[in-house]
């Protein structure tokens, strides 16, 4: 197997969660792992981006050629779409519809959701208001997780795992709710984009 991901958002939405908590999974099923250094503005607000590669073979590179990606992961719409040149034909786009306006010409938010639905495979989610709905308003990078999980060729107990594994030292009650969070996204990806039951499967 191999999955390669783009990592995408603004600086203080988590996509270093997103990594750490995939990173684990993947290392529980003794699969290789490389990921890209955090590129762009590391202050909150800045555009930001991280490629993720996992293998069970070893890894030469840790940067995704253009047109090879399996999924992108994106936590915020407008920054979804700039990363669409390493989407591969066949690959996913799983992205927040929560904008965070840091730019006085913000694109108009229907012009960005008319641009992701031309994409065949995609998953459009309002993880801000399902993280709100799970009572866990900070959680919303990890109900992103959760709707890509589907398409992560990882079991999905293994994303359970490392979500204990990385939020362990701030106790139990942070580790649920964070458990919540990836449930829920997962739950709706599954509604609004079944997959064959053969690659879920593979996810449970």
């Amino acid at each position: 197997m191999k999955s390669d991901i783009i990592l995408s958002g603004v600086g203080g939405q988590g996509i270093l969660s997103i990594a750490a908590v995939v990173g684990m999974a993947a290392l529980e099923n003794n699969l290789h792992l490389k990921q890209a250094e955090v590129h762009g503005m590391s202050q909150r607000g800045g555009a930001v981006h991280s490629h993720l590669r996992i293998s069970e073979k070893e890894i030469a590179s840790d940067l995704i050629p253009l047109g090879k990606a399996d999924l992108i992961i994106s936590v915020e719409p407008m920054e979804s779409l700039r990363y669409l040149p390493w989407l591969s034909k066949e690959g996913w786009l799983v992205t927040n519809t929560t904008p965070f306006v840091n730019i006085p010409d913000y694109p108009d938010m229907k012009d960005l959701l008319t641009e992701i639905e031309k994409l065949s495979h995609h998953i459009a989610i309002n993880a801000d208001e399902i993280a709100r709905n799970v009572k866990s308003p900070r959680s919303s990078n990890i109900v992103m997780l959760g709707a890509a999980s589907p398409f992560l060729d990882i079991p999905y107990e293994s994303l359970e795992n490392g979500i204990r594994k990385i939020f362990d030292r701030k106790g139990e009650k942070v580790v649920q709710i964070n458990i919540d969070a990836l449930k829920a996204g997962r739950e709706f990806a599954i509604k609004h984009a079944p997959v064959d039951s053969r690659q879920l499967s593979k996810a449970e």
